[in-house]
Parts: structure tokens; sequence; C-alpha cells
């Protein structure tokens, strides 16, 4: 019944695109979210909870067609999983807060962390610097 009630919760707050990203671990296509080419200053949140996430600061153009952070705002607010989900072995990342899906973590970022944090932009909310 809580699960349920849960799912309900979100379902109520949430686009169905946002939904079927963050609570059922989708993907959106590449070059098609609103962030994958957005260049202004600000904290990107979690569409969920609100928590913060990545710094626009930490956002680099990976060519992937998502949202690209070379690390979060913290440690801490990113969770990370194994997922291999279609035959891949890949790092999910996590919002620590809530669980909700963002995307997926590879090593092939740019220095100085060599990471790179692939990020759905529906799983996203971005609060602009004032």
């Amino acid at each position: 019944m809580k699960d349920n009630d849960e799912n309900e919760k979100w379902r109520a707050r949430l686009t169905s695109e946002q939904y079927r990203i963050t609570r059922e671990k989708g993907t959106e296509r590449a070059f098609s979210g609103a962030y994958w080419d957005c260049h202004e200053d600000g904290v990107y949140r979690c569409v969920c909870c609100d928590a913060p996430l990545f710094d626009s600061a930490h956002k680099f153009d990976s060519g992937s067609g998502w949202p690209s952070f070379w690390q979060p705002l913290d440690e801490a607010g990113i969770a990370r999983a194994e997922d291999t989900s279609h035959f891949m072995r890949r790092t999910e990342a996590l919002c620590a807060n809530c669980g909700a899906h963002l995307g997926h973590v590879f090593p092939d970022g740019p220095a100085p962390t060599g990471l790179r944090y692939c990020i759905n932009s529906a799983s996203l909310r971005l609060a602009a610097k004032e």
C-alpha cells in the first residue's frame, strides 16, 4: 500500500516524462532536453525533492546531447548504483535525498575529476543565480 501511495504522490507532482525518467529509470532522447545546451548560471536541483545537485560552473559540453557535469555540488548529494540494464555495465547516478534516477556517471570526463555526470534534463530544475 505504501509503494502505491508513494507512486501516486510522484505522479501527481511530476509530468509524465519526469515520472518516467526519475521514478522508472527512463532516459530522454539525446539533444531533446531543456538543459543539454543551456548556458545560464545557477544551481540544478532535483525535480522531485528540490535538493541541490549540480552547479552550472561544473557543466561542460560533452557532445553527448545530455547535460554533463564534471562534479556534483556535493558528493553526498549523489548516490551511485550499479546498472547492468541494456547489456551494459554502468554507474547510475541517483538523488541521495529521494532516490530519483538522474542519469549515469562515466570515467571519461575532463580534469580535474575525470568524471562525466551525464544527467537527464527532465530530472533537473535550474534555479537561476540572482
